[in-house]
């Protein structure tokens, strides 16, 4: 189609260079569309006042007599030898052609407007400068798809084609580039020719072993047509297929047969548009308004079936017949969609125009060069003044271009529902503006009611894999589409709270994951507590041994004056029997949660006690060798070491110890530690000994006095008396040093709470075996051998019986 100044003929005097088998109903609306708009717009007094507009129209079945065409509008003549300059050429509808008109237009700076031309490709501006459209590049409709596939979350899908089409062919490319930024994958592009059969059972044998739910469908109308013809054979139901603009709104496609395809079929239109006057124009067209057109005439014979030439198998045609009585593509006067752009395409030419002509103080006011009057309008003027319209038209379609000369992109998201009859209705269900900021470009309507398709009453999920859930991580496989990844369950000690995480979260050193590995959840933390069996036994041993001290102490107390209880001292009898019943109460000291006070109490406390207590016994073990020194002619060493000597001894070995304490408490105390490299997965509540060195101090200090006792008491053990303490005591030093040998390598490997109850169980031990061997004998024969108990018999006097 072109458009020219003056007003001329339609051009339907004559029919096509070749002769067209089928006529293309919707290519006649088109063409109707324009002479509407022209006549509209002539009798616009304030639109190109004093002007009027023309228009010259080219038909032909096929892409060389539409270029044909195309060169004798530029050569300013037709086949009836008429001679006018053009000043822009609307058209054309499909991608290819245009492209093959805008290669001899753009040498001449022809504008050239195209209404449904929407490859993307054509926004090449270095390769088609001339080139503009009111259609929306591909470019938009395949962002608006993927926002479609990434909205409802179909990251796998795929693609059939037409064959050797460029507008396909592009489209699909660009939705597969789109497509891999928003994590959408396709997992087969198939092409599907007319022509060879084999193509359409590669088809069909792919989508039924696909695991694919969505299929787009991007192909022209009579592709479509051809497709669906030949799909509706085969069973392939289950799939959710998505439509592109040049066939997902053309009704003529629905039959009961591809109801299994067409069912919740889903894909953007061009807007619809109300253009007041044009059904009418459109259904009131008569032959008679054309009497010359053959043309015409033939798009009546086919839409009445009859004829205009006298036949056996047809009925005359009248030409009066009611087109209202008529369904066709021609006929739908419901909705406008691509007639809109034809529509806004002659308002396109004409606004240039009229900003051409225009003059104020000798210059033009959009591009400040020299006033043109009209005979003086050349076709690169038309072009330069293109480019700078912004403008609405009477039904306030909007019209403006970017730099690659393509208009603002709506579309509308429509859904193909089956009605009650078993008709079809293509309902709008969201919109699609690239005038909107990001984000809010797509969107659905509210309340929407959405068929599915597949017969399904449930949105299809189409994914390669199912997301990784949280507590997992995606790794990308190589080997396979960027959608098909693996999940990994996250590693020991980490998390991922998100769904599709990338890596792991190690949670804080506090922390642990759950068994989710989805939180990070607070450690449990682990001491020896009283609740526990193990604390609550230690407890009742410690308190055992506390009660078996005081009545020891008991029994002594009321047998003070007797000579078991007399002998060797029974002063530092009373203080050992006191330090032991402290010995046993602080091992309590270690159970519970550890504080800044309990760290430095239990060990001080274990320290000095453990001190005094060897100490008494030392005391003792020195007056047995002392008393037998002493029994010897002209000996008096027991002046040296009586009891004042005996106290004083005892205080000074203890204030050491206290000494010791003092120092590590005031250098490096003990403190409460959260140990969390024993266990990964729980917090070890412990008293850290601060100074390893303060510790061990004590230690060995107790250790040295517990030996120097030890060897004092073996070389007092057979000294000749009827009850030898010094045996006891040799005994119970075996045992204390035992303990605390075997208490070293033990401590040092027990885990966590354990340590703590292995240093209370050295405690415990060594107590006890210090009250049983020095006391618990001393206590039979108070009890149970009172004969024993006299000064004659712990002489040696009388003879002893064996036990």
């Amino acid at each position: 189609m072109t458009a020219t100044r003056k007003l001329k003929d339609n051009g339907y005097q004559a029919l096509p260079y070749t002769y067209c088998k089928k006529w293309n109903d919707r290519e006649l609306k088109f063409a109707r569309t324009l002479i509407f708009t022209v006549e509209e717009i002539n009798r616009d007094s304030k639109l190109l006042p004093g002007v009027t507009l023309g228009y010259r129209l080219y038909n032909g079945c096929g892409s060389d007599n539409l270029i044909r065409a195309a060169v004798e509008a530029v050569n300013g003549e037709d086949s009836k030898g008429c001679t006018n300059q053009i000043q822009a050429l609307l058209g054309h509808s499909s991608s290819g052609v245009s492209e093959d008109i805008n290669k001899i237009l753009s040498p001449l700076s022809i504008p050239q407007v195209s209404y449904l031309s929407t490859c993307a490709c054509l926004s090449d501006k270095k390769l088609y400068p001339t080139f503009f459209r009111t259609v929306p590049s591909d470019r938009f409709q395949v962002l608006g798809l993927v926002q479609l596939m990434k909205y409802f979350d179909w990251r796998w899908v795929g693609i059939i084609h037409t064959y050797s089409s460029m507008y396909a062919e592009e489209g699909t490319a660009e939705f597969v580039e789109e497509g891999i930024k928003e994590g959408i994958c396709v997992e087969y592009i198939l092409p599907y020719s007319k022509i060879f059969e084999e193509m359409i059972n590669t088809i069909v044998e792919t989508m039924r072993e696909s695991s694919s739910k969505v299929v787009l469908l991007f192909m022209s109308l009579s592709f479509t047509k051809s497709f669906l013809s030949k799909m509706e054979n085969y069973n392939i139901t289950g799939k959710q297929w998505i439509g592109t603009e040049a066939w997902i709104t053309q009704q003529d496609l629905a039959s009961a047969e591809r109801k299994s395809i067409l069912q919740g079929a889903m894909g953007f239109a061009l807007p619809q548009a109300s253009i007041p006057g044009l059904g009418e124009f459109l259904l009131n067209f008569k032959p008679s308004d054309e009497p010359q057109s053959a043309i015409t005439k033939s798009f009546w014979e086919k839409f009445f079936d009859c004829s205009f030439s006298p036949s056996n198998t047809s009925t005359m045609c009248t030409g009066t017949e009611d087109l209202k009585t008529v369904s066709s593509d021609y006929t739908d006067v419901t909705i406008f969609r691509a007639e809109n752009n034809v529509y806004k395409a002659v308002y396109l030419v004409a606004y240039a125009l009229h900003a051409l002509l225009q003059c104020k103080d000798g210059s033009n006011p959009t591009t400040g060069k020299p006033c043109v009057s009209k005979n003086e309008v050349q076709p690169k003027l038309v072009l330069e003044h293109i480019t700078y319209v912004n403008f609405t038209t009477q039904n306030g379609a909007k019209v403006s271009f970017d730099e690659n000369g393509d208009s603002v992109a709506q579309y509308d998201l429509v859904n193909w529902q089956m009605k009650e009859d078993g008709s079809f209705e293509i309902v709008n269900i969201g919109q699609y503006d690239t005038s909107f900021p990001e984000g809010k470009k797509f969107k659905l309507k509210d309340d929407t009611k959405i068929v599915w398709g597949g017969n399904s009453n449930e949105m299809p999920r189409s994914v390669c894999r199912e997301p990784c859930s949280p507590g997992t991580r995606k790794a990308i496989n190589k080997r396979k589409p960027i959608c098909c990844f693996d999940c990994f369950e996250c590693p020991e000690g980490t998390i991922s709270n998100q769904t599709n995480s990338p890596d792991c979260l190690i949670c804080p050193p506090e922390f642990w994951p759950n068994e989710k590995k989805d939180r990070c959840l607070p450690k449990p933390t682990e001491y020896l507590s009283y609740k526990e069996v193990m604390g609550a036994l230690l407890t009742g041993f410690g308190c055992v041994g506390v009660f078996l001290s005081l009545l020891t102490s008991i029994i002594f107390l009321t047998h003070k004056d007797t000579p078991i209880v007399k002998a060797n001292n029974s002063e530092l009898s009373f203080l050992l029997l006191f330090s032991l019943k402290l010995c046993f109460l602080c091992s309590l000291t270690f159970i519970g949660r550890p504080t800044q006070w309990s760290c430095m109490l239990r060990h001080t406390a274990f320290g000095i006690t453990f001190v005094l207590c060897i100490s008494c016994v030392l005391g003792k073990t020195i007056v047995v060798l002392m008393a037998f020194r002493a029994t010897l002619p002209g000996n008096n060493v027991m002046k040296w070491f009586g009891p004042l000597q005996q106290r004083i001894s005892v205080l000074i070995f203890t204030l050491i110890q206290v000494l010791i304490c003092i120092i590590w408490l005031s250098t490096n105390p003990p403190f409460p530690k959260m140990n969390m490299k024993y266990y990964k997965e729980k917090i070890i509540l412990e008293c850290a000994l601060g100074s390893a060195v303060g510790f061990w101090a004590v230690l060995g200090y107790i250790g040295l006095l517990a030996v120097l006792c030890f060897i004092l008491a073996f070389l007092a053990r057979k000294l000749p008396d009827s009850f030898n303490e010094a045996k006891f005591i040799t005994f119970s030093m075996l045992i204390f040093c035992a303990v605390w040998i075997t208490f070293i390598p033990a401590y040092v490997s027990s885990p966590g709470k354990f340590t703590v109850a292995v240093e209370i169980f050295a405690i415990l031990s060594s107590s006890f075996g210090l009250l049983i061997c020095i006391f618990v004998p001393k206590c039979y024969i108070i009890i149970f051998r009172p004969e024993r108990n006299s000064k004659k018999h712990l002489m040696g006097k009388i003879p002893q019986r064996t036990l």
